[in-house]
């Protein structure tokens, strides 16, 4: 779900710098071929990642949730030629469609795609993120946020997407399904974390900016 109005979104997008023309094309063969094509993040929210890749400098990123790859793309083509960009997905049947796009994008030397499970997956990446993207399974956000904030230096910044939920966290009266209210308890940990700085953006269906003290 989209908070603002499409006149307002396509006003935003028409006044910001353009994002990779590749993506276009990532985006009307997500539509025509892959389930849920709602999930891609779309161009006013790429070009916000971009710009955050860009203002925290950071070279190494790890994406939970690639999807075809619309998202990777936006972070990666802003990263410097030493960065590494390290992207998740438990889906194998969109390894190849990522990795077409990766390639057409001239990034795929910047990126690691893993397939499986993030949980398991992330406790074997020695590396100090600087940034980290959270775009999967939304009941595991928690879990998540735990396996990752003990490995990140002070300074790295977590964005965590669909944290509005299509508005359901508005009234956990009627919306009692596992991601609604695992969403809203996410959201409540990470505003009672000491550890961290937080601001909840209302851009597409919700961004929480986590910055690590």
């Amino acid at each position: 779900m989209n908070f603002i109005s499409n006149e307002i979104e396509n006003y935003c997008i028409n006044n910001s710098k353009d994002i990779n023309p590749l993506l276009k094309k990532l985006e009307r063969e997500t539509q025509l071929k892959v389930l849920r094509p709602r999930m891609l993040s779309g161009e006013l929210q790429g070009k916000f990642l971009e710009l955050v890749v860009k203002m925290s400098n950071a070279k190494n990123i790890l994406e939970i949730g690639t999807y075809t790859g619309y998202s990777a793309i936006c972070m990666a083509s802003a990263m410097p030629d030493n960065g590494i960009l390290h992207t998740i997905d438990i889906n194998a049947e969109l390894e190849s469609m990522a990795n077409k796009y990766f390639k057409l994008a001239m990034l795929d030397h910047k990126i690691d795609m893993h397939i499986g499970n993030a949980l398991d997956i992330i406790p074997t990446l020695d590396i100090n993120f600087d940034l980290v993207f959270m775009d999967a399974d939304k009941h595991n956000y928690s879990n998540y946020y735990d396996i990752i904030i003990d490995k990140l230096p002070s300074g790295a910044w977590i964005l965590v997407d669909n944290v509005l939920w299509s508005g359901k966290v508005l009234d956990l009266n009627n919306n009692k399904d596992k991601e609604t209210i695992a969403i809203h308890e996410f959201n409540n940990k990470i505003t009672n974390d000491s550890r961290v700085d937080n601001m909840l953006l209302p851009l597409r269906d919700g961004v929480m900016m986590i910055h690590k003290k």
